[in-house]
This record gives C-alpha cells, sequence and structure tokens, in this order.
C-alpha cells in the first residue's frame, strides 16, 4: 500500500509540474501602453491586466501537493493525532 501511495503522489506532482510548466513558458504577448500624463490629461483608458499565469501556477502546484498528500495519508491511515 505505501508504494502506491508514493507512487500516486509523485505522479501527481510531475503531472502538475508538466502542466504548469507549460504555462510559464509562453512569453508575453503585447508590451504594456505607455504611462498617461496624469490625471484627467486624455482619453480614459482601462488599467492594464495583471499577469496571472505564475500565480495560478504556483496555486495548481499546492493544490496537487495537498490532495496527493491528503489521498496518500486516506491510503496508509495516517490520520491519527500525535
Amino acid at each position: 500500500m505505501k508504494t502506491f501511495g508514493k507512487t500516486y503522489l509523485f505522479l501527481a506532482l510531475f503531472l502538475g509540474g508538466v502542466f504548469t510548466s507549460d504555462l510559464s513558458a509562453d512569453p508575453p504577448s503585447n508590451p504594456p501602453p505607455p504611462p498617461g500624463g496624469g490625471h484627467g490629461a486624455g482619453s480614459n483608458q482601462p488599467p492594464a491586466g495583471a499577469p496571472l499565469d505564475g500565480g495560478l501556477g504556483i496555486l495548481f502546484i499546492l493544490g496537487t501537493a495537498y490532495a496527493g498528500i491528503k489521498i496518500y495519508k486516506s491510503k496508509t491511515g495516517g490520520n491519527e493525532q500525535n
């Protein structure tokens, strides 16, 4: 049983790394526009978008690791308090 849990945890972490490595490999599509001249000095433009790929990748990796640990503990009976 321990081998199955370790194998499943390794597989989950490996696949998590493979899927998130593609997210951070793409370069930014366009550079941001130049800054405006101040408040009211031109037309109102929406703010530039925030990059989400790095944060989502980290969140995905941590979630995958957490789920793998929970599954491993449930398979091995590791939910006892010390």
